[in-house]
């Protein structure tokens, strides 16, 4: 007995690291966050369609999805932690950042979810309540806001930046768009007074001093990669991608309308059309989103359907990922310049989108100046919104993760194909149910917000805050 050692001192290993540089954590958080590339997305918004089998995401047929960014956002705490221990606000700032970010990804997914109390296990709080969906919209504004005052020539070096490369203005043009893209997901609230969204919307495009903004795709939130094995472009190589996956028809219709040169960018052409030259529309063709699987693959066999352009499959760099670009900066400006929200040219920062798209694309400016000119492309008043919203969804194509099924989710534009194919009874769905594990481990929390919410019914037809007047 007199040999033994304390249990307790057992338990810690001298060889384990208690601290980390927040630089080492930061990379990580980074490659994790700014990897927007989804299929599922491209699927469920109308841009692509899968032949393999019955897609979930294509037929809107997803029930649950799960809690994984909380793991995420347990790595944010301890950047924030280190930011503290080594006294730098920059790595404060962006922790602030990257929470935000992630509590939106989650409260868009699901509704009301645990954020004030969340990730305190080691506080002993192992059963997080759930906040309101409007507290956290509240919040995550005023912490960006707090986020962007943080960044300053004397708030410490940023290292380890993979995206900006310790660039504290372009991180602060990023986090003041991501404020803005926060708004105007509030659109349908902005009656509001108690939010005063178009007041906070107004406030920092108004002052750019003190709310700089992103002015080009120079300032994208950008993940580039490399062709070095574990940051080659993640559908690189894939066999799904090659074999399966085709552009959908009201997608490739629309291109093709508008004489859209991004159609040569996103597809192949069909079988049939491969005699024709690369860039003739009659060369493309989409299949339906909403057909049965059997009519489109069957429409495959007969030398129909263009496939996903091979760059993506076939090339390891291929293009950035992007957590927000400048292209969706200039459209969400133009719309709440529509809506009249600010005092701006609407048709200006159409036009500006445009050209970023169209650019971040590889369109050359002749192209692009060749598609602007065409009168069916001109802004006009009576048909901005539906102008502008319909130039996002492309502008969207296999970047940004699941932010144009939700522009699409806040405003009905551009309407995404229906049939009695659709495994969702409801059509398409505005949420997806909470995790299994919620329902093993925090029934009572997730209950009451069930009844807070969608009067105790975990629905993904349910409609969240977000998408009530």
């Amino acid at each position: 007995m007199a040999a033994c050692q304390s249990f307790e001192d057992l338990q810690l290993d001298p060889n384990r690291p208690v601290q980390a540089e927040p630089s080492l954590l930061l990379t990580a958080i980074e490659t994790n966050a700014f990897s927007s590339v989804s299929t599922g997305a491209a699927l469920a918004s109308r841009q692509l369609i899968f032949t393999n089998s019955t897609s979930d995401n294509q037929y809107y047929g997803w029930q649950r999805a799960g809690f994984g960014d909380y793991d995420q956002l347990r790595q944010v705490l301890k950047l924030e932690e280190e930011a503290e221990r080594t006294n730098n606000d920059s790595y404060r700032a962006l922790a602030i950042f990257f929470r935000s970010h992630y509590i939106l990804k989650l409260t868009n997914t699901f509704g009301d979810v645990p954020f004030s109390n969340a990730v305190k296990g080691q506080e002993g709080n192992f059963l997080p309540s759930y906040d309101s969906q409007e507290s956290i919209f509240i919040q995550v504004l005023e912490d960006l806001k707090m986020a962007n005052a943080m960044l300053s020539s004397e708030s410490g070096q940023i290292l380890g930046d993979i995206i900006f490369n310790g660039d504290q203005m372009k991180w602060k043009r990023l986090i003041n768009s991501l404020s803005l893209r926060t708004l105007i997901s509030l659109s349908i609230k902005e009656n509001n007074s108690s939010l005063n969204i178009i007041g906070k919307f107004a406030e920092i495009y108004n002052d750019p001093n003190t709310y700089p903004l992103m002015r080009g795709n120079e300032d994208n939130g950008a993940l580039r990669y490399l062709d070095i094995e574990g940051n080659r472009y993640p559908l690189f190589n894939s066999n799904d991608l090659r074999t399966a996956y085709y552009l959908e028809k009201s997608f490739v219709d629309r291109l093709k309308a508008k004489n859209d040169p991004r159609l040569f960018s996103f597809a192949n052409q069909t079988a049939n059309g491969r005699d024709l030259p690369e860039n003739d529309p009659n060369a493309y063709e989409g299949l339906g989103g909403a057909n049965p699987l059997a009519e489109n693959t069957n429409q495959i066999l007969a030398g129909n359907g263009s496939p996903i352009d091979s760059r993506y499959h076939s090339d390891p760099e291929n293009q950035p990922s992007l957590l927000m670009g400048y292209p969706e900066l200039a459209f969400t400006i133009a719309e709440a310049a529509h809506r009249g929200w600010i005092n701006a040219d609407a048709s200006a920062y159409y036009n500006e989108g445009i050209r970023a798209s169209m650019s971040f694309n590889g369109i050359s400016e002749t192209e692009i100046t060749n598609y602007l000119n065409q009168s069916s492309i001109s802004f006009n008043q009576a048909e901005g919104l539906r102008l502008i919203l319909e130039e996002k969804h492309t502008s969207f194509f296999l970047n940004t993760g699941w932010e144009s099924f939700y522009n699409q989710r806040r405003t009905g534009i551009p309407t995404f194909s229906l049939s009695t194919q659709i495994i969702n009874p409801g059509g398409i769905p505005k949420r997806w149910m909470y995790p299994q594990n919620e329902i093993q481990l925090n029934l009572s929390n997730m209950n009451e917000a069930l009844q807070r919410q969608f009067n105790g019914q975990d629905d993904i037809n349910g409609e969240m805050w977000l998408l009530r007047p």
